[in-house]
């Protein structure tokens, strides 16, 4: 998988350079709220969304249907990923699960979404979604993949700042985990972790790879690695990357209420 570089962020950072990064505070009641976070690979804004982009039809592993708008009520995490990704997006999802179990160990299960939005949707079907799944352990709560029509899909990740593109397969071609046949064309695409308040705000956005801290992706994703994404899961950038300890911060911060961390 090949990655665009250069202006990863520019329709959030425009958000925010216009206004929309305001005094934040704890969205979660109590006395003593929890602080935002300052993470160097994340930055807070307050960037509402907008009707067409909260009901866009989004389409579960099990084939039945959801928008982003159910989850309100819900701070949500949306990343985006495709299951053929050989580079990020097997430790972006190791990621995400590990968050997804320390949330359910944390008692919080049932009250924060996280979503894997594809940005593959010609082939990243619901039965691939669900192959993909099950290599992590099969389906979980809080943790849900997702796809849209590839109309949607562009509408959806324009309106995020992520950008991604069909390019030529290298060579030799990578190989399908799922079929083991070679494939005949890549997905370039921008990595962004975005988490959304329970009023439905975009409030916190993570840019950077991700760091599983020792936790290997499932082995027939491992195997399938490029040099690149090999370097990624051994020396990852302590620079810019993020762990799941982070992701937890952001969530404790919205929810003010102290998320364990697993690691």
């Amino acid at each position: 998988m090949t990655r665009f570089r250069g202006n990863r962020r520019v329709a959030l950072l425009a958000a925010v350079a216009a206004g929309a990064l305001a005094a934040l505070t704890a969205c979660g009641g109590g006395s003593d709220p929890i602080a935002q976070p300052s993470h160097n690979v994340g930055f807070a804004l307050d960037k509402p969304l907008p009707a067409a982009i909260r009901n866009l039809p989004l389409t579960k592993p099990d084939g039945t249907t959801t928008t982003l708008a159910a989850y309100a009520g819900e701070p949500v995490l949306i990343a985006d990923y495709l299951t053929l990704c050989t580079d990020i997006c097997p430790m972006i999802t190791a990621n995400v699960v590990t968050a997804a179990r320390a949330i359910r160990a944390d008692g919080y299960a049932g009250k924060i979404a996280l979503l894997e939005i594809t940005v593959d949707p010609h082939r990243d079907t619901a039965a691939r979604m669900r192959a993909y799944q099950r290599l992590y352990g099969g389906p979980m709560p809080d943790w849900t993949l997702l796809r849209a029509t590839p109309a949607d899909t562009a509408k959806l990740w324009q309106f995020f700042g992520v950008g991604y593109q069909r390019v030529k397969e290298g060579n030799p071609p990578d190989i399908d985990w799922l079929t083991h046949k070679p494939l005949t064309y890549d997905i370039a695409h921008t990595d962004a972790v975005l988490f959304l308040d329970a009023s439905g705000h975009l409030r916190f956005v993570i840019d950077g790879s991700p760091n599983v801290q020792g936790k290997q992706p499932p082995a027939p994703l491992t195997r399938l690695l490029s040099r690149e994404g090999i370097r990624n899961l051994r020396h990852p950038d302590q620079g810019v990357s993020w762990t799941v300890g982070q992701v937890l911060d952001v969530f404790s911060w919205l929810t003010n209420h102290r998320l364990a961390d697993p690691a």
